[in-house]
């Protein structure tokens, strides 16, 4: 990167998806009058773990302004899955594609060229969904941190592990009679706490909260679309994995065996990356994580060259 002062362009856009939810986004740029060439610069779209952007910490809040310091753009936006939306019901994970679908449209219509989607956590596994269903010309590439090989069996094996209650089985159970026979439309939904999902005992920071509908469709075991190795072999995106050296969530098997699918699958752009140091947030390492994405986005971009008219297929 040059020496030449950056100036930064911070904004606040709701775009509303097909089914009428608003998705909040936050934009970061370089001020398009300093750069002339702002829509050809790559432009990370960026997908939330947990807590949504407006209350995380690490990658999902630092990486905006750590990309422009190295000349590139961002857009952050919050699906109908950040904040409480697991707990309200609202965070439907099969419905994310949407928040996902009019984020890239949105970049497009704006004219951006170089479309990276980036997935944090829970926010990969929506990138996966996303990428396996959809095709946009302008997106050229997919960067997950943390992915989980299936959230479902990820899910199943902290509770086992930590010795949830209730249990993960007795969960399936009581959401089976709860939904009935069609989860998706069910209005009989209900909120409940799983104590000791996260680590030993009944504390807050050791328990999680759902519904059962928003539970069934992110963590049950017939949430296929939460299993991203079921799904990431249809994916023809260059795709870059990123784990934490000592990720305590994300064993270090997962995002290897996902490569392998994608490479098996005919797909050859696969890099894997370990972070040093660094946990389930790689952004405690910034150099080694920033390097690994800035040369991601520097060797799938287009140049810019002559117009062409590129068609959108996506659904």
């Amino acid at each position: 990167m040059n020496d030449k002062k950056i100036h930064e362009y911070q904004k606040l856009i709701r775009v509303k998806a097909h089914d009428g939810f608003m998705v909040v986004s936050f934009m970061v740029t370089k001020n398009h009058v300093h750069d002339p060439d702002i829509l050809h610069t790559p432009i990370v779209l960026q997908i939330h773990g947990l807590l949504g952007h407006f209350l995380a910490r690490g990658t999902p809040r630092l990486l905006p302004h750590a990309l422009l310091k190295h000349g590139f753009n961002s857009l952050s936006i919050n699906t109908r899955m950040a904040f409480a939306g697991q707990m309200t019901g609202r965070g439907i994970f099969d419905d994310t594609i949407h928040d996902i679908d009019a984020a890239v449209n949105l970049l497009g219509y704006m004219g951006f060229k170089n479309i990276f989607i980036m997935g944090y956590s829970l926010g990969a596994s929506m990138a996966v969904n996303w990428a396996a269903n959809r095709h946009h010309p302008k997106v050229r590439g997919l960067i997950l941190e943390g992915i989980h090989y299936s959230l479902p069996k990820s899910q199943r094996r902290d509770f086992e592990k930590w010795g949830s209650n209730p249990t993960y089985d007795e969960i399936y159970d009581r959401a089976k009679k709860t939904l009935g026979s069609n989860p998706y439309e069910s209005v009989d939904d209900e909120t409940f706490v799983v104590y000791g999902s996260r680590g030993e005992g009944r504390e807050p920071m050791s328990s999680e909260v759902f519904t059962y509908k928003s539970w069934w469709f992110m963590g049950g075991p017939e949430a296929d679309r939460a299993m991203a190795y079921k799904h990431i072999g249809r994916v023809g995106l260059p795709i870059l994995f990123i784990r934490g050296e000592n990720d305590f969530l994300i064993e270090e098997w997962e995002p290897k065996e996902l490569a392998k699918i994608v490479l098996d699958s005919g797909n050859p752009h696969v890099r894997i990356r370990e972070i040093a140091g660094a946990k389930h947030d790689c952004m405690e390492n910034p150099d080694m994580t920033l390097g690994e994405i800035c040369d991601m986005l520097t060797v799938y971009s287009v140049k810019p060259g002559p117009d062409t008219i590129e068609e959108s297929t996506m659904g």
